[in-house]
């Protein structure tokens, strides 16, 4: 599944206080793989040390707080939610240093004042004014108390009432647009679909952008509740036929959707696209095998024993329901995976921050229902026509395993309107691509091949004819 490569967050700083003046507005620039992020530092003095917030302007996201910071003898460290850190030296009013997460190192340089980067070419990017109408709505989930979400719904011009489409995002917090390595690719299908007579909602998970809540402590199924709030919201609308509104969902946006239309018959429809149709903890096997396979210089073996590990960590989390069973379990496994790797130079404090971090991590709301999710249950329950698709080069959600499972789980179940299509040559974002590595996402100026919105278009006509 697509998981959102990228730095996205807003910190509060508590640093001792330090003869040098690092109090403003700090800009870097962070070159991850095919893409270049801004990144902001605003920091302020108070009676105790330093506040500051940090944010990434390119991606639209803010909230994710700083847990540790230090500021000593020009030494500036932040460690973010014990998986990113960034260490960095303060000179001659710039601060130099590493930015790690996920166990990429990637150097990061912060200036006084502000610092630009070359837009990447987006050639499908629509342009204003748009020949239909636009709202910026906002609408509660009567599920989640204090979560309103926030959104846009575009709306063909003229009288009528419209068939509706709500575009549900994949894994990490992502904004209305699903903006990913520069590009926008739910903006650029709600724009496909309005121009052809389709009302579009599309709309910030929660705890993003516009929309309120927390999105870290949640799973799956809560954000099915967002979703299913989007749809009621949907149908109370006097330009919408409430008979004819349905989702498209990309990748675990493809997990959501069925979830609310299981247990909702007035569903009209769905559009899953790169789906998963295999368990959580099979999907995540091969797709770690898909990925580690695009990385240069890495053996076989190397492949092999990662597997392995990912393959036994996934075990304990699947086999066991208590938690702290659970972090004991995983803990006392890392430990020895960790004590294994002579070639890691670091201290044993540091080596013991690692496994608790990534235990965590492991045992977290999200990551435990993932692992354990079977799609095939909810699958079974859809009784609307269902429309799935997935590219080739798909190393996130492989398309065989799992188009042919979402197949045969619906038409076992008596699901006769059921559509599957592996399109050649496109990745999980649905661009025209090489190999379909991650790096190539943002490298690629093409947004969302144009053959999959028509296969779309003329599957959505063919539904509402019906």
């Amino acid at each position: 599944m697509k998981k959102t490569v990228g730095i996205i967050f807003i910190a509060i700083l508590s640093l001792p206080v330090f003869c040098q003046n690092i109090t403003g507005e700090w800009n870097g620039v962070l070159k991850v793989p095919g893409q270049s992020l801004r990144l902001v530092f605003h920091i302020q003095k108070t009676d105790s040390g330093y506040t500051a917030t940090m944010d990434s302007p390119d991606q639209s996201v803010y909230g994710i707080p700083v847990t540790e910071t230090s500021f000593e003898e020009n030494n500036f460290t932040i460690n973010i939610k014990n998986a990113i850190q960034y260490m960095g030296t303060f000179h001659n009013d710039t601060i130099s240093g590493l930015f790690k997460q996920n166990g990429a190192v990637i150097p990061l340089k912060l200036y006084r004042g502000e610092v630009s980067i070359a837009k990447p070419k987006r050639p499908q990017e629509p342009k204003k004014p748009y020949p239909y109408d636009e709202e910026e709505v906002k609408f509660d989930n009567p599920s989640a108390s204090g979560v309103t979400l926030a959104g846009t719904l575009t709306i063909p011009s003229g009288e009528g009432k419209f068939s509706a489409v709500i575009l549900v995002s994949g894994s990490g917090a992502q904004n209305r647009d699903e903006e990913i390595f520069g590009h926008k690719p739910f903006l650029v299908i709600s724009d496909y679909l309005t121009r052809h007579g389709f009302a579009v909602l599309r709309y910030d998970d929660r705890g993003t952008a516009g929309s309120t809540g927390v999105y870290d402590t949640c799973s799956t199924y809560d954000f099915s509740t967002d979703a299913e709030a989007a749809f009621k919201y949907l149908q109370g609308r006097k330009e919408i036929n409430p008979k004819q509104i349905g989702f498209i969902g990309h990748s675990e946006g493809g997990i959501i959707a069925p979830l609310v239309a299981a247990h909702n018959k007035n569903v009209a429809f769905l559009i899953l696209l790169a789906a998963p149709g295999i368990r959580g903890d099979s999907l995540l096997l091969v797709q770690t095998k898909l990925f580690l396979k695009t990385k240069n210089g890495i053996t076989d073996q190397e492949i092999g024993e990662a597997l392995r590990i990912k393959k036994s960590q996934d075990s304990i989390i699947y086999h066991t329901e208590d938690t702290q069973e659970m972090k004991d379990a995983l803990t006392a496994f890392f430990k020895e995976v960790i004590n294994k790797q002579a070639s890691l130079s670091t201290t044993q404090k540091e080596k013991d921050d690692l496994v608790q971090q990534t235990v965590e991590t492991l045992t977290g709301k999200y990551i435990r229902y993932l692992v354990k999710y079977n799609p095939a249950p909810i699958l079974a329950q859809v009784q609307c026509p269902v429309l799935a698709l997935n590219g080739e080069n798909d190393i996130q959600v492989s398309a065989d395993e799992n188009l042919n499972m979402i197949q045969h789980t619906l038409l076992n179940a008596g699901n006769q309107n059921v559509t599957i299509k592996k399109l050649p040559g496109l990745n999980h974002l649905f661009q025209t691509s090489q190999t379909g590595s991650i790096k190539e996402y943002g490298e690629i100026e093409e947004t969302f091949s144009q053959e999959t919105l028509e296969i779309m278009l003329n599957w959505l006509k063919e539904q509402v004819r019906k």
